[in-house]
């Protein structure tokens, strides 16, 4: 199992360089952000539309199969488990709901005439037919509402998730630190520490690949072992998974400790003395572009995605 390739969550793509490389770390952060937020008090075909536009986008920026086939495969299988089983989950609405248009069709059907002999006239919706259960077959019922809440769940985790995936993918974590820097320097009026914050977003950033081979380390070493679980039972089994979790905790923090020496070996002592301008952050045409683009998301999701 090699966690670095099968699960590389939060890791950048060095090769190939795609253009969604080449956009501006601050663009793709306000990119982010709207996917992030617009599907808030947005209807499901918004949400199913962002759904679209994220596998979309993956697929015209050319990134390798490998890299994101597995990771869409299983959100996308994850997603549809949600909707199925949020689906035929009971809606919470206790009401035995009555249809809409009588059992007896003649009431409406047959004219009705009052003191007046007046007849009363046909109604031109009268013949739709509305059902509030979409779908009931033993104990499996669907409604409407049952089904709005799986479509709206189900979109938001795969949302959520592929998104932010994405654009850590796609971003170097010094591009990332960078923008998000840039963007806070309006705070330093509020003596904010920014540098600092960008400081320890860009350590964290980088120690994440760092867990994931601990993790890969300690299974690989409990999997060689060939233990015999039946034997161990369930106390036995716990107390195996805690003496990992024990040394991962070791080595996490051994990890950190050789960082902050690596740091001080280097003469390191505040961010704005040892500041390294990792990139020149301009924006260049592309980038207007995709701003562009991205005003005209915002004005379809006001025109056509607000919940009604």
């Amino acid at each position: 199992m090699d966690l670095l390739r099968s699960l590389p969550l939060g890791l950048y793509l060095e090769q190939p360089q795609t253009w969604l490389h080449k956009i501006d770390p601050r663009v793709k952060f306000a990119w982010l952000m709207s996917f992030l937020t617009s599907y808030s008090f947005a209807n499901n075909y918004w949400r199913v539309l962002l759904v679209i536009l994220l596998i979309v986008a993956t697929l015209i920026a050319r990134i390798p199969l490998r890299v994101w086939r597995q990771q869409m495969g299983w959100l996308l299988l994850l997603s549809f488990f949600v909707l199925a089983i949020a689906a035929i989950t009971p809606d919470a609405l206790g009401v035995d709901y009555q249809p809409r248009l009588p059992a007896n069709e003649q009431i409406i059907t047959q004219p009705a005439t009052t003191k007046t002999n007046n007849v009363v006239p046909k109604l031109a919706g009268d013949n739709k037919k509305y059902s509030y259960v979409l779908f009931h077959q033993g104990p499996v019922r669907v409604t409407r509402r049952s089904l709005d809440l799986a479509i709206s769940i189900s979109t938001i985790i795969f949302t959520l998730i592929y998104s932010t995936n994405l654009y850590l993918l796609t971003t170097a974590p010094e591009e990332i630190t960078s923008g998000i820097e840039s963007l806070m320097q309006p705070l330093r009026r509020l003596k904010l520490p920014v540098t600092e914050i960008a400081l320890t977003l860009t350590l964290s950033l980088r120690f994440i690949p760092l867990v994931l081979e601990e993790v890969q380390n300690l299974v690989r070493s409990v999997m060689t072992r060939a233990i015999n679980w039946k034997k161990l039972g369930f106390k036995g089994a716990i107390k195996v998974w805690m003496i990992v979790a024990e040394r991962l905790l070791e080595n996490l923090l051994l990890r950190a400790d050789q960082m902050a020496n690596a740091m001080m070996v280097r003469g390191f002592t505040s961010p704005n003395q040892h500041r390294v301008q990792w990139h020149d952050l301009r924006l260049k045409a592309r980038d207007w572009l995709a701003i562009a683009l991205l005003i005209l998301f915002w004005g379809v999701r006001l025109a056509v995605g607000t919940e009604a």
